[in-house]
């Protein structure tokens, strides 16, 4: 069965002017993501990635091209490339999820007050709203006790998993993740990702951008960016858990899948 897009970018270009100086970050670049896909966004410093994360999700306004979004099961596209400010802000709202390297939570509002907020933007039922982001929390392994701090209370793993919690409380069609493990040690990385993992696998569209292997291997495709274009792309397949697990019992398809995109990012030269 064929995928269905969730969004498509046409002749996608971001120019910013400095004076008499003019940078092209994006050129004429051309892109579909999938319904379900955890697409993964990789290239060096400067290539990017960021730019066309935010283009893409509506946080930053392309100076030429388009990016049109296929909604619900619809096959008719909406373009969001020449939303006012207002309506952009909505769209986002009510259709995407975003978690940063940095977690901008709000140090004066409880953990769960944080991931609250966005839900009663949206005009959600207080009561369902608030056993929903408990039920969430409690997922990521976060404590009732814990959801009562304030974040300068908890750790940093601690505070980018209610992060990811405030991306995904709205039901967002599509969650945008810019680095987001960038500034975790080892094990909460490991912590972040495996929930990213778990949302996708229930079906939550992902599109993340990383500059780690460790993170990149969570997609099941990986497109590289350089100088502002889309160089190629990897088709990993499913995530098979860590190859460095000897009780993974796909621990060899998980080492292939290791192996094939340590391929493709030498062959782009990462």
């Amino acid at each position: 069965m064929d995928k269905k897009m969730i969004l498509q970018a046409k002749e996608l270009s971001k120019t910013f002017s400095n004076e008499s100086v003019q940078q092209h970050v994006l050129k004429n670049l051309n892109l579909k993501i999938y319904k379900g896909d955890f697409t993964v966004i990789m290239g060096n410093s400067g290539s990017g990635k960021s730019t066309l994360l935010y283009s893409l999700s509506g946080m930053d306004r392309p100076s030429l091209g388009t990016v049109s979004y296929y909604l619900g099961d619809g096959d008719e596209a909406t373009d969001i490339s020449k939303y006012s400010n207002d309506k952009l802000a909505l769209f986002r709202r009510n259709h995407a999820g975003f978690v940063f390297q940095q977690n901008y939570l709000n140090d004066s509002m409880s953990a769960l007050d944080n991931v609250m907020i966005s839900g009663l933007l949206k005009n959600k039922n207080r009561k369902e709203l608030a056993e929903k982001a408990k039920g969430l929390l409690k997922r990521v392994e976060i404590s009732e006790a814990d959801s009562r701090k304030f974040p300068a209370q908890l750790s940093g793993g601690q505070q980018q998993r209610v992060a990811v919690v405030r991306g995904v409380i709205n039901d967002p069609e599509i969650l945008f993740a810019d680095e987001p493990t960038g500034a975790l040690n080892s094990q909460n990385t490991e912590n972040v990702l495996d929930i990213l993992s778990e949302l996708n696998a229930s079906g939550q569209s992902i599109v993340m951008v990383t500059h780690t292997i460790k993170a990149a291997e969570r997609g099941n495709r990986v497109i590289y960016l350089a100088d502002g274009c889309i160089s190629d792309e990897c088709d990993l397949g499913e995530y098979a858990g860590d190859y460095r697990d000897e009780s993974n019992p796909d621990r060899e398809k998980a080492l292939e899948r290791h192996r094939k995109l340590k391929d493709f990012l030498q062959e782009m030269g990462w």
